[in-house]
């Protein structure tokens, strides 16, 4: 049997960015890192042509990337974030400024050396409820060297841009002690 831990596992705070309109990423990265603390790791930016399932509520030609914040924290923090990035997200916009009824996107979620976490509001048979109307999922692990999906990760994931950022978040994470998002078990 194994223990209970005193204190919940830390992880590195994440998001994924994604609109049609560079202003709109600048403003975020800016708004994010005034909110979760300062930007330690940008991804490069890519085209975010995967799915149309956001073409009706953003419009087509978006451009997506990948952040990660400050030091890693506690993973039980990942519902109150997303319930932020969400609000966030509207307060960034003006009113009529934009065309499209939802021209940014923030998805949050946490990375250690083994996993990338996602949150959601949306339920669904793999993803487990976090708390605050908050579901999370676990959409890549790392395993023999490399990240690897699961049946549910999105296409996006699986590109190179993204594993690029999350090998380089590893590489970041080595800089702390276990306890701080480099105790996760890797195969």
């Amino acid at each position: 049997m194994g223990s209970i831990r005193q204190q919940p596992p830390r992880a590195m705070l994440v998001a994924a960015l994604f609109s049609r309109h560079e202003e709109l990423l600048v403003r975020a990265r800016t708004r994010l890192a005034d909110q979760f603390g300062p930007i330690v790791l940008e991804g490069t930016a890519f085209s975010f042509q995967q799915t149309d399932y956001y073409a009706r509520s953003m419009g087509t030609d978006l451009r997506k990337q990948l952040v990660a914040f400050g030091s890693p924290r506690p993973v039980d923090a990942l519902p109150k974030i997303k319930v932020a990035t969400n609000l966030l997200e509207r307060e960034i916009l003006q009113p009529g400024e934009f065309p499209e009824e939802r021209p940014l996107n923030i998805d949050p979620g946490m990375a250690d050396m083994a996993k990338l976490l996602l949150a959601s509001t949306k339920d669904h048979v793999h993803r487990l409820y976090l708390g605050e109307g908050i579901f999370g999922e676990v959409t890549l692990h790392f395993r023999h060297g490399a990240w690897r999906a699961f049946p549910w990760t999105y296409p996006d994931y699986l590109l190179p841009e993204v594993h690029d950022f999350l090998n380089e978040l590893r590489e970041y994470l080595r800089r702390f002690p276990r306890e701080y998002g480099a105790s996760a078990t890797v195969e």
